[in-house]
């Protein structure tokens, strides 16, 4: 996708939005919609929707801001584009930002969640770690707890890893990584609650490989300083919140900044023990 955020306002009012719980026990719906577009199939996905106050969520915008700092920091990952657009839920029109992604399934491929592929092809007494590690996918996963904590990351369910297969070519593979709304302030809806958010702070989160704390995940990944191709930087804020300051405060931007600063940071540190 070439323009990462499209401030012009859309008409997408012609969308069909089916409603979909969050499985991870995080409060709130999320309403996903598809359409082809030139050809190409095009899913969109809105942030936590109430049926009384409308859009309230901000999950769509994290998903960008992840996108960028997985670039940054060279990891392989589904890309959105962050879309200012009118949309229609339930008869009433919303001004709003959504998400838009690309198919990443190649011709030929079929998908299949991890935790079902796993519990189908495990070994006996093989975690779901050393299940990843056998496949040839440790660095993906390693990478991908890393990426967990530094976002706070709370629904890395079994369902958002996915497995790709093309049973007449005979590959296997596993998807880039994809769905970061659930972190940073998701849970927060004002500057206010914002600003009292604990940025360290070892939250439970859901991860299909690990536990519920991402920070006791990271013990999992034995080279951590090996992980990524590069670090990340102060002069990458500037990047990773290009044309975000109309969609967010900026204060909240400032604290998502701050959150993963404090944690690269923490991360460094547990590379020099």
């Amino acid at each position: 996708m070439e323009q990462k955020v499209i401030v012009e306002k859309q008409d997408f009012t012609y969308l069909k939005w089916a409603h979909a719980r969050n499985s991870s026990g995080t409060a709130g719906t999320f309403l996903k919609s598809q359409s082809e577009l030139s050809g190409e199939k095009v899913y969109f996905k809105l942030s936590n929707y109430d049926i009384e106050k409308g859009i309230i969520g901000h999950e769509c915008v994290n998903e960008i801001i992840v996108d960028r700092l997985l670039t940054i920091l060279g990891v392989e990952h589904l890309e959105y584009q962050l879309i200012h657009a009118d949309i229609e839920v339930d008869g009433k029109v919303h001004d709003t930002w959504l998400c838009a992604s690309k198919d990443f399934k190649k011709r030929g491929e079929t998908k299949s969640a991890l935790d079902n592929y796993y519990q189908i092809n495990r070994k006996e007494n093989e975690s779901r770690y050393d299940f990843c590690v056998n496949h040839g996918w440790k660095d993906y996963i390693d990478k991908m707890l890393l990426i967990d904590y530094l976002i706070l990351n709370r629904d890395r369910h079994g369902a958002n890893i996915e497995v790709l297969r093309n049973g007449r070519e005979h590959t296997l593979r596993i998807a880039p990584l994809f769905d970061h709304g659930l972190s940073f302030f998701c849970s927060c809806y004002s500057d206010e609650e914002i600003d009292r958010f604990d940025i360290l702070e070892d939250k439970p989160c859901q991860n299909f490989i690990g536990g519920r704390s991402t920070l006791e995940n990271l013990k999992l990944a034995v080279n951590k300083k090996d992980i990524f191709q590069t670090t990340l930087k102060p002069q990458d804020r500037e990047m990773l919140f290009a044309d975000l300051t109309s969609v967010l405060s900026h204060r909240h931007l400032e604290r998502i900044w701050d959150m993963l600063w404090a944690r690269w940071c923490e991360y460094e540190k547990l590379c020099n023990l």
